[in-house]
This record gives structure tokens, C-alpha cells and sequence, in this order.
């Protein structure tokens, strides 16, 4: 007697049947199921954008459900909150307009009393399925005062926090800019070649971060900020990763090519002072000794970040491109190699975006003595101050580096 039943014996290859409810071998009853009943059961077809565009169904009951009290009642763990079939039945399940169904406009104060006792007709003219966003609230009165209440609180958080934050960013700038301007700032920390490497790393990375998370959680509001187009993510992914191998050669070439690389590469090797360091910085943090470790030009931190950044390219290309062309790593390798290297390449993203934020940040950003930003990275010049203070074991030649 179902719209599922009667679309089955007309023949609807894609109608539901017993076992699609209720499985094949592990038989199941759902009616005391709450959560399960919408998220695993009417969802496999309900939010399902083939079937709703082929049969002109609704395509957000869905997702209209799970924004409603009931949805997110039942997502918290309620045993007790309505699901699909509460309202509209298991088995009998009819359209609205039909006089038996259960969601009948004769029927609702029924169906509504047995989970709340004492429902009137005013009560069950609520509506569930409601997504304002998408202007589907309903045609009558309340609806249409809804919808403009919704219209004019958006006007008014983004009107009013809009002009808060251009205001305050528009005084920040003018504040840091003046700050700039009036600091004497004459040693030089960072070449134009490295600043320009240094600027392509980042971009390359951020990108990177940004399209891989939203690769790896479609659902994410990465995805939505990005469009839902699946190979724009895909292929802006891999050409971050291209453009982030090419500035690794450029810099392994500007190493080997030239004076200033050849210097870089002689201070940032690790020596034995750097674990001294580390131990007199540790008393020196925790209150065990009044001084600081004497720095020269690149101290531990610095160190620990250049040679992991060398190490988390190395392991995320090599990863990236298994899995990019895995039908060609196969040829050589077993299948489940490249399976390990999108778990690497995962991992290794997590931990890459986690040290950039709780170390490198802090460094370049937030540290007060930098804070905005180390404007190294822009024009390549310190103060002499700061020089003194982070690393008084350097000493430039006629104000470079």
C-alpha cells in the first residue's frame, strides 16, 4: 500500500524493498532506532541526489531533518527523539496529500501527541522540513516572516561586524605601518633569493594544506569555500605539490650555485653546540638559570625547522606522486605500498601544518618581540636591537648577511 510498495509493483528498478530497510542477512528492526533509522535507512535513497533529481523528489528532507530539533537530538545520542519513520511510518508510508497517511493535515495532531502529549492544531502546524537559506520555508504568513527576520539579521551581523572589522583592520595596518616606518632596521636577515624561495614555499604549502584537507573531507567547509568541483581540488593539489618540488630544487641549486647559499647551508648545519643550547635554554625557561643560551646566526630553532622542512618534502613528494601515479608504482612495488604512502602523506600533512602553527608562528608572528610579523620575511631587515638580543654571536659584515 506504500509509495514504496506500489512503486516496486509497477516495476521502479530503484524502488525500496524489505531488504533494503531492514538488510539481507543480519535482519534488523528499526522502529525503536532513532538515529539509524534517518542516517543509515531513508538517507541511502532520501539524500541521495541521483534518485531525487531522476524521481522530482525533495532533495534536502535530509539534511532539512537533521537541522530540525529532532535531527540533532538524535545525532547527540537521544533514544527518544522522532526519527523518519516516527512521522511518516514504517510500512505504510504515503504522500501528504493522501487522507491515510499519517503526515495528513487531519492526522498531525495525532502523530505529533504520540511523542508529545497535549499537542493542539497549532502545535503540529510546525513544520520540519524548513531550510531558510534555501527559501523553502513554506508560503504562509509565518513562513514569510521567518524568512525576513533571517534577511535582516543577516544584514545586520554582516553590516555591523563588517564595518567593526574594516574599521579595526584599516587601524591596525595604519598603527603597524607607522611602527615600521620609524624603526631602524639595518641588518640584513634574509637575501632577496631567499625571500623569494621563502615566499614560494608558503604559497605552495598553504594551497597544499587547504586542498588536500578538503580532498580528504569532502564534507568539510573547505569544500564549500572551494566549490564543490572535485578535480579543481584535485589538480590544484598536485600542481602546489609540482611548483613545491621545483622551489625544493631551486633552493638545493641556489646551495650549491652560489656564495650566500653555500654560507646558508655551512650555519644551519647542526653542531654540538645546538644541544648545549637546547639544555641552557630549557633551565633558562624554566627558571633554573638567569641566561639565555648565546646564539649564533641560526640557533637550535631554527635548525630543528629548516631540516624538517627538508625531511617533510622529501617524504610528501615521494608520497604524493606514489599515490598520484599509483598504476606505474605497481608495476614495481606491491599495491599496499602505495596504500602505506597515503597514510605517510596524510600523517605527514597533520604533523607539517601542526609544527608550522605551534612553532614557526609563534616565531615569526606572535613572539612580542616580532609581533605582528618579523618583517625579514618582506624586506629582509632586523634591527639591531633584535640582532643583539636572539642572536649576539653573529656578526654581519658592513650590515649583511
Amino acid at each position: 500500500m506504500s509509495v514504496h510498495g506500489r512503486a516496486m509493483a509497477a516495476g521502479v528498478r530503484d524502488a525500496p524493498t524489505c531488504t533494503d530497510c531492514h538488510s539481507e542477512h543480519k535482519i534488523q528492526a528499526l522502529k525503536n532506532t532513532s538515529p539509524k533509522a534517518s542516517a543509515e535507512v531513508c538517507s541511502r535513497c532520501h539524500a541521495s541526489e541521483r534518485l531525487n533529481t531522476k524521481y522530482n523528489l525533495p532533495g534536502d528532507r535530509v539534511k532539512t531533518f537533521f537541522e530540525s530539533y529532532h535531527g540533532l537530538a538524535a545525532q547527540y545520542g537521544s533514544t527518544v527523539a522522532a526519527n523518519c519513520g516516527s512521522c511518516h511510518g514504517y510500512h505504510k508510508i504515503l504522500p501528504s496529500t493522501d487522507p491515510r497517511s499519517t503526515i495528513n493535515k487531519a492526522h498531525l495532531v495525532e502523530t505529533c501527541g504520540k511523542c508529545h502529549p497535549g499537542a493542539d492544531e497549532k502545535f503540529a502546524s510546525g513544520k520540519i522540513h524548513v531550510d531558510l537559506a534555501a527559501g523553502n520555508g513554506g508560503t504562509d504568513f509565518s513562513a514569510k516572516i521567518n524568512r525576513w527576520v533571517r534577511r535582516i539579521y543577516l544584514v545586520l551581523i554582516f553590516g555591523t561586524i563588517g564595518a567593526m572589522f574594516i574599521h579595526n583592520a584599516l587601524l591596525f595596518l595604519r598603527k603597524v605601518a607607522a611602527r615600521y616606518r620609524v624603526a631602524v632596521r639595518p641588518v640584513v636577515r634574509m637575501s632577496l633569493a631567499q625571500r623569494w624561495q621563502h615566499f614560494v614555499l608558503a604559497a605552495s604549502f598553504i594551497i597544499l594544506a587547504v586542498t588536500g584537507f578538503a580532498l580528504k573531507f569532502p564534507d568539510s567547509f573547505l569544500v564549500r569555500a572551494l566549490g564543490s568541483s572535485e578535480p579543481f581540488r584535485r589538480w590544484t593539489h598536485r600542481i602546489a605539490g609540482i611548483v613545491l618540488l621545483l622551489v625544493g630544487l631551486w633552493h638545493l641549486i641556489y646551495l650549491a650555485s652560489s656564495k650566500d647559499g653555500r654560507r646558508l647551508l655551512k650555519d644551519l648545519f647542526p653542531v654540538k653546540k645546538d644541544l648545549t643550547d637546547v639544555w641552557a635554554q630549557v633551565r633558562y625557561l624554566i627558571g633554573w638559570s638567569g641566561e639565555k643560551p648565546q646564539i649564533g646566526r641560526f640557533g637550535y630553532a631554527e635548525k630543528m625547522e629548516y631540516w624538517a622542512v627538508v625531511w617533510g618534502t622529501i617524504i610528501m613528494g615521494v608520497s604524493g606522486l606514489m599515490v598520484w601515479f599509483k598504476i606505474d608504482v605497481t608495476r614495481f612495488l606491491p599495491r599496499w605500498t602505495v596504500d602505506v604512502a597515503l597514510t605517510i602523506h596524510y600523517y605527514e600533512a597533520v604533523l607539517a601544518c601542526l609544527a608550522i602553527v605551534v612553532w614557526h608562528f609563534y616565531h615569526v608572528i606572535f613572539d612580542p618581540d616580532v609581533y605582528p610579523l618579523n618583517p625579514a620575511c618582506w624586506d629582509g631587515h632586523v634591527s639591531e636591537e633584535w640582532q643583539k638580543h636572539e642572536h649576539p654571536l653573529d656578526k654581519p659584515d658592513s650590515g649583511n648577511h
